[in-house]
């Protein structure tokens, strides 16, 4: 499951509004949670901290499994969530390292593969903007009638992601694979490239506690050690890349070239 924030702007051109879309995703582009509709100039965190789902997590309310250890690791860790840079680190939201890290360092190798998990989240939202060609520009609308329409397309996807002809909806080619590291990029990509009305939130620095960031640490020692994979060193070392987590991030994908 990931999290995401994105903004959708409404309204005359003159006096551009905007409405927050919070979501979780599936590793099948199956949006389980959208909270649609808290005006703009708020960041992701801000949003998710003022959100239902935040406060279930919380309480203990969603059933989350209990912590436990990473395969062949002995310090257990919770179940989390996976944010951008807008999100603040915590016990069950992880995210990247900020800065610049060396190549083969940890904190390099765990922001890549945290990125691919993230890739699930832009792959479905790219997915919508892809399709439904109301949300490649600023919505002629009121906010509120803009958060219905929203609304209403994450409901169609679902329906047409989780329906026998899923493939029509996303056939092949639609969304990006990866193959030993290597990242061929889906098509939805070649129709967004003016997405005018998507754009990141704001990122605002936030205090993590020292937990969070030792539950981090353990997840990107984990991602060097026991978890490793053989491919994620031609990333540390592979000189062609290619910017693909998103409007905002600095992280790269080796990804398939001509």
């Amino acid at each position: 499951m990931f999290f995401e924030g994105k903004i959708q702007q409404a309204h005359p051109e003159k006096h551009l509004k905007s409405i927050v879309s919070l979501a979780v995703v599936d590793v099948k582009y199956i949006f389980l949670y959208v909270n649609i509709g808290c005006q703009g100039r708020i960041s992701n965190g801000g949003v998710f901290n003022n959100c239902e789902l935040n406060d279930k997590i919380q309480n203990n309310a969603l059933n989350i499994p209990e912590p436990t250890a990473l395969p062949a690791r002995t310090e257990e860790v919770p179940f989390y969530f996976v944010g951008d840079e807008a999100f603040a680190l915590s016990e069950n939201m992880m995210k990247v390292y900020s800065g610049y890290h060396e190549r083969s360092s940890k904190e390099r190798l765990y922001n890549y593969r945290l990125c691919r998990a993230r890739r699930v989240m832009e792959n479905a939202f790219g997915l919508l903007s892809a399709v439904f060609i109301v949300l490649r520009k600023p919505m002629l609308l009121e906010p509120k009638t803009a958060t219905s329409v929203v609304t209403a397309i994450t409901l169609l996807h679902n329906f047409l992601r989780k329906g026998n002809n899923a493939h029509v909806y996303t056939p092949a080619g639609s969304l990006d694979e990866e193959i030993n590291g290597i990242v061929r990029l889906g098509n939805w990509r070649e129709s967004n490239n003016d997405m005018a009305s998507i754009l990141p939130l704001e990122i605002r620095p936030r205090r993590a506690s020292r937990t969070a960031h030792n539950i981090r640490s353990e997840v990107a020692e984990y991602c060097i050690q026991e978890g490793s994979v053989s491919w994620q060193e031609n990333y540390a070392y592979n000189k062609t890349y290619r910017i693909c987590c998103g409007n905002r991030c600095r992280y790269f994908y080796p990804v398939e070239t001509s």
